[in-house]
């Protein structure tokens, strides 16, 4: 061993929720690698000076969750095309020649979790987003990126869906949102990117009876991990996706970059972080 141990851990603010540090600890005593990954509380103001401290410190990269994942994109002396597009990043890396380099996982994570666990060909029709904030931004790029041929798009607050039209280009189609269930027929793919059916949070009331029993549908939301509305979808016979598997496969490359092993997202692993 060279003595160097190396540090990750999750800014944000507030941070405390966070499951991350529960699952790198576990993968970390999993490989039997030497390494901490912590809570890291930090407010916007001092984000940047943390930032440039935390490579001295031993740490070696980060994750960052709300309300950093925009701003750090403009402290960031490296950024991924993926990170631009998304306009955001959750996956920073302190390089060895003093640069740090900001990445998105969210959308690798949100479509490996579909891969491995729906019989899911993306090109197969039009998918369906509800919600147009930050997880949204990501979803949409990597469907992009995946070949769907057709995104419908609606948020309670149309303006943010529209900016989001202009941003992604014409295989958006933005609809109001007390017409969203009609978006349902002859959907392939169906994703809640919103809050609504977190716990403490009202429930998410889009109509499904238009929605055929042929498509894949999922939910960002992980607590409780069978959403409402995952339970009506399953009941019209829909293979569905819960959101727990996109926070594991988004933490895996970014585990591989600090700690130098590609973590295995399994049952194992998911039990882990249910019971945690």
């Amino acid at each position: 061993m060279s003595g160097h141990i190396p540090l990750a851990g999750v800014i944000g603010a507030p941070v405390a929720h966070s499951k991350s540090p529960a699952l790198h600890g576990y993968w970390l005593k999993r490989y039997g690698i030497a390494g901490h990954y912590v809570h890291l509380h930090v407010e916007q103001a001092d984000l940047e000076e943390v930032l440039r401290a935390m490579p001295k410190m031993g740490f070696v990269g980060a994750n960052v969750t709300i309300p950093h994942k925009e701003h750090v994109l403009a402290i960031a002396d490296i950024v991924t095309d993926r990170a631009a597009l998304i306009g955001a990043a959750n996956t920073l890396i302190f390089r060895a020649d003093g640069k740090l380099h900001a990445d998105n996982t969210d959308g690798y994570g949100f479509v490996e979790n579909l891969r491995m666990n729906a019989d899911w060909d993306p090109k197969a029709g039009p998918a369906v987003v509800l919600g147009a904030g930050g997880a949204s931004r990501a979803v949409i790029a990597s469907l992009l990126e995946v070949g769907v041929p057709e995104i419908r798009l609606s948020n309670r607050t149309r303006t943010r869906a529209d900016a989001l039209r202009e941003e992604f280009g014409a295989k958006i189609n933005v609809v109001e949102w007390v017409n969203a269930g009609d978006m349902m027929q002859g959907a392939a793919t169906v994703v809640n990117t919103t809050s609504l059916g977190m716990e403490g949070q009202p429930e998410l009331k889009v109509p499904l009876n238009l929605l055929s029993s042929d498509a894949v549908v999922t939910d960002i939301v992980y607590t409780p991990l069978h959403t409402a509305f995952l339970k009506e979808a399953a009941r019209k016979g829909c293979q569905t996706v819960d959101g727990l598997g996109m926070l594991l496969y988004q933490a895996a490359p970014g585990f591989e970059r600090w700690f130098g092993q590609r973590p295995e997202v399994d049952e194992d692993t998911r039990n882990f972080i249910l019971a945690s």
